[in-house]
């Protein structure tokens, strides 16, 4: 069999079936009705009943793409037809079908409600952001809706339920309220079935079970329809993507829709897009008084200042920070310098979300990603990601591009980019694991040389070159003296050339 045919590869029923039409045509094109004799034949043999036979039509539907409920003993019937009795090859079939089958039954598990969800315990600051997003809803060209787009952790579903609530609490009326935990970013399992999502809707809606079509298309019209009028309100938290969104807008006038999402959402003509961005100082020292307690950093708001700024204002580690304060009444505020509260962060659950779009990156971004850790939290240019590379600026500048959609990285003016303090960690922590020590020291080779060309000071993280045991380089022995407490408080290394 030739190594193009890989079911293995496959994610998706539609990938799988598409897998299936190379092998009809690697076995000869044979047609649907000489398939179907096959089968037969094949069924005869081992004692199955006539009743149970396919039609040709039937058989015809397994090279059918958008199936959602597939009937998998026929497809493996299907690839015997095609292969014969070659138990490998049919192994390698079967485990991939069940690997494919697998994960559309996790996509067809759906989160979804005709309620919201209790609203944040704790919200501070975003007032101007909450007025924003209100007058983009209100403002909607009849059919308003709304995406709020930010990096993990900083706030967009607890944003999105503040304000759902605020609308409901406003307007008082019979209204339908529909809710879906999309899972775009989950860790584990894939995002959920927007066809799934829409068959929950429409049962929510009162529709019966028979009356559901099948097709995505017909799901989406139907849902629109029963929609029409109402002034609904449809919450679509942590999206995966544009696709994944689209059937879902309520599409009709008088309704509203708020998304949140990690990734950029692009190609969404009837929906608004707002940035969610970090606090504001004064903010993330309201959210530490809110979750430690007031009596808790009272004592010492400069120091809960410091805390705030090494954690770069986002609000899922503060809110961390702030319940470990609380419940560690030992620890004193100085204890919370930058290594003990990154690693707070990290392993509180900051990892497990970075994690999680980490692993949708493509591998050249994935790599840029861990190469910055040798970078400073300063900002960076195409040209110096490229010297980290080895890679043409062209290049550096998609996966640049990649990053920011991803809300890896920050695009702070034209052409510059950073990192946040908690990326910045995070890539600490993998490039240790991912690079070898020998890629790091070509990386840092490339960089220093970049930066004479540039004629301009270098600048490295000999932190990381500490962590991996590389040789700090002589023109960075001097400055690498030993920080002091206030220099660890802020940044733990030393940076200058």
């Amino acid at each position: 069999m030739p190594q193009v045919l890989d079911p293995a590869r496959t994610r998706t029923i539609d990938e799988f079936i598409a897998e299936l039409r190379l092998l009809k045509a690697w076995a000869g094109n044979p047609s649907i009705t000489e398939i179907t004799r096959r089968i037969h034949r094949d069924w005869r043999r081992a004692g199955r009943p006539r009743g149970e036979w396919p039609a040709r039509s039937t058989v015809g539907n397994c090279f059918q793409l958008g199936r959602r409920r597939p009937n998998s003993d026929l497809l493996l019937a299907v690839v015997q037809a095609l292969v014969g009795a070659e138990e490998a090859i049919l192994s390698v079939w079967r485990q991939s079908l069940r690997a494919v089958l697998g994960e559309a039954e996790a996509a067809a598990r759906v989160s979804a409600y005709d309620r919201l969800p209790a609203g944040p315990s704790v919200f501070v600051g975003r007032t101007d952001l909450v007025a924003q997003a209100e007058n983009l809803l209100a403002s909607g060209q009849g059919r308003p809706a709304l995406a709020l787009e930010g990096m993990t952790g900083v706030g967009k579903t607890s944003l999105a339920l503040h304000l759902a609530h605020r609308l409901l609490a406003e307007e008082r009326t019979d209204a339908p309220v529909l809710f879906a935990n999309l899972r775009g970013s989950a860790p584990q399992g894939p995002p959920a079935d927007p066809a799934a999502v829409l068959e929950t809707f429409l049962r929510l809606l009162g529709t019966t079970g028979d009356r559901i079509p099948y097709a995505l298309d017909a799901r989406t019209a139907l849902y629109r329809h029963l929609l029409a009028g109402t002034g609904a309100l449809i919450v679509l938290d942590d999206a995966a993507d544009a696709e994944q969104i689209r059937p879902l807008l309520p599409g009709t006038s008088g309704c509203r829709a708020v998304v949140t999402s990690r990734p950029t959402l692009t190609g969404l003509g009837d929906c608004e897009r707002l940035p969610v961005p970090l606090l504001e100082p004064d903010d993330s020292v309201e959210l530490l008084r809110a979750t430690a307690g007031a009596d808790r950093i009272a004592s010492a708001i400069p120091a809960v200042e410091q805390i705030a700024d090494l954690l770069g204002h986002l609000p899922l580690a503060l809110s961390l920070i702030g319940r470990h304060m609380r419940d560690h009444p030992a620890w004193a505020l100085g204890d919370y310098y930058r290594e003990p509260l990154i690693s707070l962060a990290l392993e509180d659950g900051v990892r497990t979300a970075l994690s999680a779009s980490d692993a949708r990156l493509p591998r050249g971004a994935r790599r840029l990603l861990r190469l910055l850790a040798l970078h400073p939290l300063q900002e960076i240019d195409a040209a110096t990601a490229a010297a980290l590379l080895g890679e043409p600026t062209v290049t550096a500048e998609q996966h640049l591009t990649t990053l920011t959609a991803a809300q890896l990285i920050e695009c702070t003016v034209p052409g510059g980019y950073r990192l946040h303090p908690l990326v910045h960690a995070y890539a600490e922590e993998r490039i240790c694991i991912d690079e070898p020590a020998t890629r790091i020291r070509q990386a840092l080779g490339r960089l220093l040389e970049h930066g004479r060309s540039r004629e301009g000071a270098v600048r490295l993280e000999t932190r990381t070159l500490r962590t991996l045991r590389l040789p700090i380089p002589q023109q960075h022995a001097e400055a690498d003296a030993e920080p002091t407490l206030l220099q660890q408080l802020h940044t733990g290394r030393v940076l200058a050339a």
